[in-house]
């Protein structure tokens, strides 16, 4: 069974940066192995993929984050990265990760807050 854990979140103001990262456990073949994304849920809103890496290393991104936004990953510590640039308060969410059609059990997600 697949566990994650997110963790790197915090109060930033806008222009910052934030870097996130995401432990999975469970079998040594996660990250690198299996498409993978991050995820944000704002209050009120529907939890939304923002940015997701594919086993062969190939990303993709929603609008709202491309240029600002990169994820990277170390498989052999079975580690997803989510490096955030320019961080705009419309930023605010619970960042997740999990793969790529959203399927694994939910760790608990980091809260990222952009504010002044």
């Amino acid at each position: 069974q697949v566990r994650l854990a997110e963790s790197g979140g915090g109060l930033v103001q806008p222009g910052g940066s934030l870097r996130l990262s995401c432990a999975a456990t469970g079998s040594r073949y996660i990250v690198g192995f299996n498409a993978m994304g991050w995820y944000r849920q704002a209050p009120g809103k529907q939890r939304e993929l923002v940015a997701s890496m594919d086993s062969d290393g190939s990303t993709k991104y929603v609008d709202s984050v491309k240029g600002r936004f990169a994820v990277s990953r170390d498989p052999a510590k079975n580690i997803l990265f989510l490096q955030m640039n320019n961080l705009k308060p419309e930023d605010t969410a619970v960042y997740s990760c999990n793969n790529a059609d959203g399927s694994w059990s939910w760790g608990q997600g980091t809260q990222v807050t952009v504010s002044s």
